[in-house]
C-alpha cells in the first residue's frame, strides 16, 4: 500500500506544485558517467509483430515502442515514480475530473513536424476507436465520450478538447485514480496523423513518433535497426547511437554470443536450462541483473467455449495444477500464486488460500459435472523455454484428472492472435506474455485481462471472462480518488478479485522474478535493465562505456 500511496500522493502534488510552470530543467536525469555514441546488439527469438503504440501490447515490443514514442506521461527511469512527459506541466480540476495539459514547445516528430494538441487529440480518438482494434482501449473507458466511440456513433472523444495549439484539456465522466497512471501508457502515445494515413495498416511496420529512438532498418526476419533522435525533446539523450535487434536467436545462442562479446543483452533473458550454470559461474553470475516485478503467470480458460463455460470445471482445473513443480522448472526463481496480483500489488489479500492441489476433488467436480470421463481440449504456448516444458508439466497435471490437453506450441504473435479470438484457444499458458503490471494499481490487473472491455476480438482477456458486475464494482473502485481512502479502495480490489476466484477463468500459477544478463561494456544503473514500466530494458538511459 505504501508504494501505491506515495506514487499517488506524489502526482498529485506534481501537479499543484508545476501547473503552469516548466519542468524540463528539474526531471533530466542524466548520468555523469555516460557518454554519447556507440552501438549495442539485443537479441530475440521471435521477430516483432508491431510498433504501433496502439496495437502494440507485449513486454517483447513494450520497451521498442516506449523508444520511438512518448506520451503526455512518463516515469522516472527505473521506477514507478510519475512524472510529466510531453506535457511540460498541468493541472488537476478541484473535483479531480478535468486535467489541461499544457504541452513542451518545439517537441518535433521523426518526419521533423512539431507536435501540438491536435496531435494529442487525434492519438487518443484513433486509440478508443474500434477500428483501430486497440488492446488497450478500456484503459480509456474514464474520458467523457467513450462509450459513444466505442458504440461507433462518433470517431471522436467529446471529452477531450483542444483549447490552443499547445493546450490540451481532458473531462473525464468519472473520477478515476488511474488516470494520471493511463496517460503513461504506450497507448496514450502521440502520433501524427499524416504519418499514420500515409502507412495506413503498415504503420506498425514505419512507425513515426516524438521517441528518443526512430526505425532505421527492418528486415523481417533478421533485425531491426533503430537509430538516434538527434532532435529529441530530453536534451543529452539517449546515449546510444543505434541499437540493432537481431530476431530468430535462439536464447542458448544468444547466451553464447553474449559471453564472446557479440551481444550485449539476450532479450529473452537467461535460458532456463543454464541458469545453474550462469550462477555458478563468478564471472558470468557478475553480469546478471535481477529485479522484482509485478507479475503474475497464469493459465487462461475460455469461458465461452465448452466445457469451460461451466465454473465446476475451471474450478477443478485449479485444483489439478501442481504449482510448485512447475516453480521448481523454472528452478524456483517464483512463488505460487493464488490469485491474480502479486504480492507486492495493493490489493493483495494475504488472507485469501486459493485452490489447493486436489487431483482427486479435481475428478470429483468433473464428475459433478458431467465430466466423469474426461475430455480433449487444447493448451496454447509460446515456444520459448521454458514454457513448452511448463506446458508439458500442465499437461500432464490436467492428464491425472482425465483432460486431455494436446499443446500448440507457437511464436509468441501467434499465440497472443489465437487469444483474441473468441474461438480459437480453448486454454493458454501466459507464459512469455504472462501479465507485467502496466503500472503500480490493482485495476491494471483487471480491465485489459479480465474486465469486460478487454474480452474483445484482439483483446488480451484470453478467458472471454466478462462479468458486468464485476466491471461496475471495479468503477467504483476507480471512483475513489482521495489518498487518505487508500485503504478501503485496497479492500474493494480485494474483493473483487475473490469474486473472480470463484468463478475461476484463471489459474494463478506464480509469480516471478526477472533475471537478465549485460555485456560487461554496458552502462548505467542495473535497475534500467529491469525497469518495471520499460519492459524489458529502458534503452533511452543505457549507454556503453568503451566509447572514445
Amino acid at each position: 500500500m505504501k508504494n501505491w500511496l506515495r506514487t499517488t500522493v506524489s502526482a498529485s502534488a506534481l501537479a499543484v506544485l508545476m501547473a503552469g510552470a516548466p519542468a524540463l530543467a528539474q526531471e533530466e536525469m542524466l548520468d555523469p558517467a555516460a557518454k554519447q555514441g556507440g552501438s549495442i546488439v539485443i537479441t530475440y527469438k521471435d521477430d516483432v509483430a508491431t510498433l504501433d503504440p496502439a496495437i502494440g501490447y507485449d513486454w517483447q515490443n513494450w520497451s521498442m515502442i516506449k523508444s520511438i514514442f512518448d506520451g503526455l506521461m512518463d516515469y522516472k527511469p527505473g521506477t514507478t515514480e510519475l512524472r510529466p512527459g510531453l506535457a511540460e506541466s498541468y493541472e488537476i480540476s478541484e473535483e479531480g475530473q478535468t486535467f489541461t495539459f499544457k504541452l513542451r514547445s518545439g517537441v518535433k516528430f521523426h518526419n521533423g513536424r512539431e507536435m501540438t494538441a491536435d496531435d494529442v487529440k487525434y492519438s487518443l480518438d484513433r486509440v478508443t476507436n474500434p477500428k483501430t482494434q486497440s488492446p488497450g482501449a478500456g484503459f480509456f473507458g474514464s474520458i467523457k465520450g467513450f462509450d459513444e466511440i466505442t458504440a461507433g456513433s462518433t470517431e471522436t472523444l467529446s471529452g477531450v478538447t483542444v483549447v490552443d495549439p499547445m493546450t490540451v484539456k481532458i473531462e473525464l465522466s468519472r473520477p478515476d485514480a488511474t488516470f494520471l497512471h493511463v496517460m503513461a501508457l504506450n497507448f496514450a502515445s502521440v502520433v501524427p496523423q499524416e504519418a499514420v494515413a500515409e502507412a495506413g495498416a503498415d504503420f506498425g511496420k514505419k512507425p513515426v513518433g516524438t521517441g528518443a529512438f526512430k526505425l532505421g532498418e527492418w528486415t523481417i526476419g533478421q533485425r531491426l535497426v533503430f537509430a538516434r533522435n538527434e532532435d529529441y525533446w530530453r536534451k543529452g539523450l539517449p546515449y546510444l547511437d543505434q541499437i540493432t535487434f537481431e530476431v530468430g536467436q535462439e536464447p542458448i545462442v544468444a547466451l553464447l554470443r553474449l559471453q564472446k562479446g557479440e551481444v550485449d543483452v539476450p532479450g529473452d533473458g537467461i535460458p532456463p536450462a543454464k541458469f545453474q550454470e550462469v550462477m555458478a559461474d563468478p564471472e558470468q553470475k557478475a553480469r546478471v541483473v535481477e529485479g522484482g516485478q509485478l507479475h503474475t503467470g497464469y493459465i487462461t480458460m475460455n469461458v465461452e467455449m465448452a466445457p469451460f463455460d461451466k465454473k465446476e470445471v475451471r474450478q477443478a482445473v485449479n485444483m489439478a495444477i501442481n504449482k510448485d513443480r512447475v516453480v521448481q522448472i523454472i528452478n524456483n526463481r517464483a512463488i505460487p500464486a493464488n490469485q491474480p496480483l502479486p504480492p507486492s500489488m495493493p490489493g493483495y489479500d494475504n488472507a485469501y488460500e486459493g485452490y489447493a492441489y486436489d487431483p482427486e476433488k479435481a475428478k470429483a467436480m468433473l464428475a459433478e459435472a458431467g465430466l466423469a470421463d474426461g475430455f480433449e481440449t487444447e493448451l496454447f504456448v509460446m515456444n520459448t523455454d521454458p514454457n513448452p516444458r511448463i506446458a508439458q508439466a500442465i499437461q500432464q497435471d490436467l492428464s491425472a484428472v482425465g483432460i486431455k490437453a494436446s499443446i500448440q506450441s507457437l511464436a509468441q504473435a501467434n499465440v497472443i492472435a489465437a487469444g483474441g479470438e473468441k474461438d480459437q484457444a480453448p486454454m493458454i499458458w501466459s507464459g512469455g506474455m504472462a501479465w507485467i503490471a502496466d503500472f503500480p494499481d490493482p485495476s491494471n490487473f483487471y480491465g485489459p485481462i479480465l474486465g469486460c472491455a478487454g474480452a474483445v476480438e484482439g483483446g488480451w482477456n484470453w478467458s472471454w471472462y466478462c462479468n458486468e458486475d464485476l466491471d461496475k464494482m471495479a468503477t467504483e473502485a476507480d471512483s475513489v480518488t482521495d489518498p487518505a481512502k487508500a485503504d478501503e479502495r485496497s479492500k474493494m480490489w480485494s474483493e473483487i478479485y475473490g469474486k473472480i476466484m470463484e468463478d475461476a477463468p484463471w489459474v494463478p500459477v506464480f509469480n516471478e522474478q526477472r533475471f537478465t544478463m549485460k555485456s560487461p561494456r554496458m552502462g548505467g544503473a542495473d535497475a534500467l535493465y529491469v525497469d518495471p514500466v520499460s519492459i524489458p530494458v529502458n534503452y533511452d538511459y543505457v549507454f556503453v562505456t568503451d566509447v572514445q
